[in-house]
């Protein structure tokens, strides 16, 4: 089953938006694309730490300098959302 791309626009350490786009583990860039589309803005210069981190933790992030055109927020936050992961339990629930 496919997952989500959940990506935050953040400036001031807040959310100003957000978005979701289904893909999979492996297509994340493709839909980062449609969500730059959707958003009015470029898609970032995608570096070898962003790969890392996609890689090693499913979520990586972006500043100003990773865009060519200028944005008007400080991160664009990416994490994916797997439907098929289980969710931690609540150790504190449990007692």
């Amino acid at each position: 089953m496919a997952g989500q791309l959940w990506v935050r626009v953040i400036r001031k350490n807040k959310i100003i938006e957000s978005r979701t786009a289904p893909c999979t583990y492996e297509t994340w860039q493709q839909a980062l694309d449609d969500i730059c589309h959707g958003l009015d803005i470029s898609r970032p210069v995608i570096l070898p730490r962003h790969e890392r981190d996609w890689e090693q933790f499913g979520l990586t992030h972006f500043l100003p300098e990773h865009f060519l055109e200028s944005v008007h927020f400080d991160k664009l936050e990416l994490q994916y959302i797997d439907p098929d992961k289980k969710k931690k339990s609540n150790f504190y629930a449990e007692l």
